[in-house]
């Protein structure tokens, strides 16, 4: 025989137009009221607990929410909700512990760390690092693995990271039991509360130290250098940051080690300029150059490329060379090498120099004539930015 599901909204006593706030609001109450440790051996209200869970795991996630909002129970079957709540208390503490906080599955009702399957704390988590890293255009641009050392606590190698001065000087706290929780009964007017919190003596741990390791002092690391190699992907930029983890400081007595962030710095190349994925490249020819044309070679982050001039080259007129820039991180777009023409203009002449440069200014080929089609600055640079 079939049992006649309720309304998900009717269970957590929302209406359909209830927010995501309100929805958790509500299910922490439901979940509060038929909460196993304020009804042992009840059922019913076991039952009412694990109905609130599967109700709060459908109509917290839009898209299953959604579904169920236009076909009922039968939009969301199949899901992992919508066809009853299978799991055991174990699995709904794990699940949707951490929308309450310690004050409920924690410290309140002494569900805590053992409902979330038993670990205690091992030692202290190490601290992050941060170092700069320098790289050459070259680098960038094609990726590369560099090796650094970083000085940093290191797990201690006389003790293994333990802090203990051998196996025997280890043993279970005795506060704790080794659970590396304290418990508390108290009276309330809702009636017994338990509490628990982490052991003070042995800080969540579960063990305490009799002889302390030599080298390390009981901390179970020392201060020391370690080699990090970093994999440096292609088209990086200066002010990004990568994260190594597990190569930060060592943690205390087997704690695990923080995380090595990586900032990246750019080397000043001697003759480009990066913008974004594009290179620029001031480009100096002569006059006579800009008006008969001529060849030259560029640098590239990559080598020297070979360009054309054109004869009758203008100052300021801009050449691509496309694929010759950065790539985007991760991805197959690459940015291009614009080179930005200067016609030099001679600062000191002598006699016979402006002598020709006299003739020259009479002739009406030298009055500026400039070309409709020619493209105007603003034109240029909305083009190099495009």
């Amino acid at each position: 025989m079939s049992t006649v599901r309720r309304d998900y909204y009717e269970v957590l006593s929302v209406t359909k137009t209830a927010n995501g706030e309100e929805i958790k609001k509500a299910y922490r109450k439901v979940a509060m009221q038929y909460h196993p440790d304020r009804n042992p051996g009840d059922k019913a209200a076991e039952d009412k607990f694990k109905e609130a869970a599967e109700a709060y795991e459908v109509l917290s996630d839009s898209d299953k929410r959604a579904r169920y909002d236009r076909y009922g129970h039968a939009g969301v079957a199949g899901s992992g909700a919508g066809g009853g709540f299978n799991g055991n208390m174990d699995d709904i503490f794990s699940q949707f512990g951490d929308i309450f906080g310690e004050d409920l599955f924690g410290s309140f009702f002494g569900g805590g760390g053992q409902r979330r399957g038993g670990q205690r704390a091992r030692g202290t988590r190490g601290s992050n690092l941060r170092v700069k890293l320098k790289l050459s255009y070259e680098e960038i641009a094609n990726g590369v693995s560099k090796s650094i050392k970083v000085k940093k606590y290191v797990s201690c190698t006389t003790c293994s990271g333990s802090g203990a001065k051998d196996k025997g000087s280890v043993q279970n706290c005795s506060t704790c039991g080794g659970s590396g929780q304290v418990r508390k009964v108290t009276s309330t007017f809702l009636g017994q509360m338990q509490t628990v919190t982490t052991c003070p003596t042995c800080n969540g741990e579960g063990t305490t130290i009799t002889a302390k390791c030599g080298s390390c002092k009981g901390e179970g690391r020392v201060y020391g250098e370690e080699t990090v190699t970093i994999d440096i992907p292609a088209g990086v930029q200066e002010g990004m940051q990568l994260s190594v983890s597990g190569k930060g400081n060592a943690g205390e007595r087997g704690g695990s080690a923080g995380d090595l962030i990586v900032l990246i710095e750019e080397e000043q190349h001697t003759q480009l300029q990066r913008d974004g994925l594009n290179v620029a490249y001031d480009l100096h020819i002569t006059f006579p150059d800009a008006v008969f044309g001529t060849s030259v070679e560029v640098p590239t982050i990559d080598g020297r490329a070979k360009i054309k001039i054109p004869a009758g080259t203008q100052s300021g007129k801009i050449f691509r060379l496309k694929g010759k820039g950065f790539p985007a991180v991760n991805s197959y777009e690459k940015g291009d090498q614009l080179i930005h023409v200067n016609v030099w203009t001679p600062q000191h002449l002598n006699a016979e120099e402006k002598a020709m440069m006299e003739k020259l200014q009479e002739s009406t080929n030298f009055k500026p004539n400039p070309d409709k089609s020619e493209k105007s600055f603003f034109d240029k640079v909305r083009e190099m930015f495009s």
